[in-house]
């Protein structure tokens, strides 16, 4: 579940620029002052709706069909791509003290070699994550 597509309408405002809202997420609203920023904004705002649900323990819907989402005059439907490692990596990079064991001798060797635990340890999480 780490790349998402999520239908979002984009509405030309009166005053300029773009407002965007989510079929799958009636709380998620956003705006940008060309599409760029419109579209830049919609990922941000579609990642914290994700985030946001995920946290409370709500349900992630699963994404409608473009071609159901009905548009208003002055609007437009593109898919927004969000990618939920990235944003993780992006939004919340706070270290966390974790506490392992391993053999002694492995120990040893690695300390001998200048090894960088903490480096080596999210190396081998990132790779882990990325394969499945």
């Amino acid at each position: 579940m780490n790349k998402l597509f999520y239908p979002a309408v984009f509405h030309q405002a009166e005053e300029g620029g773009f407002w965007i809202s989510f079929p799958d997420f009636p709380e998620c609203l956003t705006e940008g002052d060309d599409i760029t920023q419109a579209y830049e904004m919609a990922v941000d705002a579609l990642g914290f709706a994700i985030t946001s649900r995920k946290t409370e323990k709500e349900i992630i819907p699963q994404a409608s069909e473009p071609s159901d989402v009905c548009l208003e005059p002055n609007s437009f439907l593109m898919v927004v791509e969000f990618d939920l490692l990235a944003y993780k990596k992006r939004t919340n990079s706070k270290a966390v003290k974790k506490t392992l064991s391993i053999p002694e001798w492995l120990n040893e060797e690695a300390v001998a070699l200048g090894v960088n635990f903490s480096q080596v340890l999210q190396e081998a999480l990132i790779s882990k994550i990325q394969a499945r």
